[in-house]
């Protein structure tokens, strides 16, 4: 990857998973707006605060919806979200 992340920032790549109810219809991204987000590390930076996260690449964690800052590399979608927008990591 060309992206490299500075200070307390981390790069996530999105996950993101359509919602399908019990009878098979598929509601589209609008419907709940308040739903946070999960995505995976792809890229930590070297601040101090990020450290304190001990995050790894590779991890799955949870963000705000609209945390962050979208980027696209090669055609594909990420985020740079700075270490308090990251809420939890997903075990």
């Amino acid at each position: 990857m060309k992206l490299k992340p500075l200070g307390n920032r981390v790069i996530v790549e999105q996950i993101t998973e359509e919602e399908v109810t019990k009878s098979g219809i598929v509601l589209p991204d609008t419907v709940d707006k308040e739903k946070k987000a999960e995505g995976k590390v792809i890229a930590i930076g070297s601040g101090e605060k990020i450290q304190k996260l001990n995050l790894k690449e590779g991890d799955k964690v949870i963000f705000g919806k609209y945390a962050g800052e979208d980027v696209s590399v090669d055609e594909v979608d990420y985020k740079i979200l700075s270490d308090e927008d990251v809420l939890a990591v997903v075990e």
